[in-house]
């Protein structure tokens, strides 16, 4: 039984394409496969420690080493844990600097996906900043999946971030990764799943 935690982005939730793509994915092909998909809080200021909660509390996630699928701000927040405890991450069009491009948009949202109402302010970016890692202690650890085409992110900063992981770079498509299903055998693989 292998165990795979999915981090899904920024005004997003379990329920995303992605995420339900994901799990929906593993339990037709690798049924053996557990895929955690936690509800991540709006609030930057506090994902982090609900993270370190979910994983104290799920420890099956670092038997055999973490094994993380992050998107976009998912993918920040994947690099900070694989960092902290080792194992392996696929980051889909990650965040890079989040805190500066959050920076634009402090005030109040609506998540669309369950609607509820938070606001952010300038303390999140300074939690987000905090835990930046500039420098990946173990550049082989991830596999990053980006897109030239994202809206949102500007991929050239993940290529050169994590230029020594392993890059898959696609011409086109969006921020949402544009036939991420393709991919999943891929990802199964390089995380050592299946």
């Amino acid at each position: 039984m292998s165990n795979v935690l999915y981090l899904h982005g920024f005004l997003s939730s379990p329920q995303s394409v992605k995420a339900k793509s994901t799990v929906q994915w593993f339990a037709e092909h690798h049924p053996d496969v557990v895929v955690h998909t936690p509800a991540l809080s709006n609030y930057p200021s506090k994902v982090f420690g609900q993270l370190e909660r979910y994983i104290n509390s799920h420890p099956e996630l670092l038997q055999d080493g973490l094994k993380v699928i992050g998107s976009s701000m998912g993918g920040y927040l994947a690099t900070y844990l694989v960092e902290r405890f080792g194992g392996k991450a696929v980051l889909i069009n990650p965040a890079v600097k989040p805190y500066e491009l959050l920076i634009d948009y402090l005030g109040e949202h609506v998540n669309p996906y369950t609607n509820e109402v938070f606001e952010l302010v300038a303390e999140d970016m300074d939690v987000l900043k905090a835990l930046d890692t500039e420098v990946l202690s173990t550049p082989d650890a991830y596999h990053v999946m980006l897109q030239t085409g994202d809206e949102t992110l500007d991929y050239r900063q993940a290529q050169a971030k994590y230029k020594a992981g392993t890059l898959v770079i696609e011409q086109g498509g969006d921020h949402s990764f544009i036939n991420y299903p393709n991919h999943l055998p891929a990802i199964a693989s390089f995380l050592s799943v299946g």
